[in-house]
């Protein structure tokens, strides 16, 4: 499985990524984003966060519908984008949201690293950007079960 997850991280171009930033899960928001944390820590990537922002709005007395973003990355990945631009740390490590859609499905959503580095000094055809986004795909797909 590394093996496939590191293929995607090398091998997927940023046209095919920037195309599908969005899948349904067959799952709760919660047992997605445990997935999907499996799999950013299986790939040996780091898991720097996870927040709840239901649980964060029911804290204030308001009401969202189940939403969880965890935040995630690969220092030797989010590095290469730094050394080209080091803003890109205004906008690293990845983040990717899990949240139930007006009909309860789990939706996850991200923004393509294209998107993330517009208006920085990172070239759009950049190696790091199909890199992110063939990560960013490849983990999501492994979160609903896509693999």
């Amino acid at each position: 499985m590394k093996t496939f997850i590191a293929a995607a991280l090398i091998g997927l171009s940023t046209t095919a990524m920037a195309e599908d930033m969005m899948k349904t899960s067959p799952l709760s928001v919660t047992e997605t984003i445990d997935a999907l944390e499996a799999a950013v820590t299986g790939a040996g990537a780091t898991v720097f966060a996870r927040v709840d922002h239901a649980a964060g709005a029911q804290s204030v007395g308001t009401s969202l519908p189940d939403a969880q973003l965890l935040i995630f990355g690969n220092p030797a990945l989010g590095s290469l984008a730094m050394e080209e631009d080091i803003r890109a740390g205004l906008v690293l490590p990845l983040r990717v949201l899990a949240y139930a859609d007006a009909n309860g499905t789990t939706q996850l959503t991200w923004t393509p690293a294209e998107d993330l580095f517009a208006g920085l000094d990172i070239s759009a055809d950049a190696e790091v950007i199909a890199k992110m986004n063939g990560a960013l795909a490849a983990l999501t797909a492994k979160a609903v079960g896509a693999e």
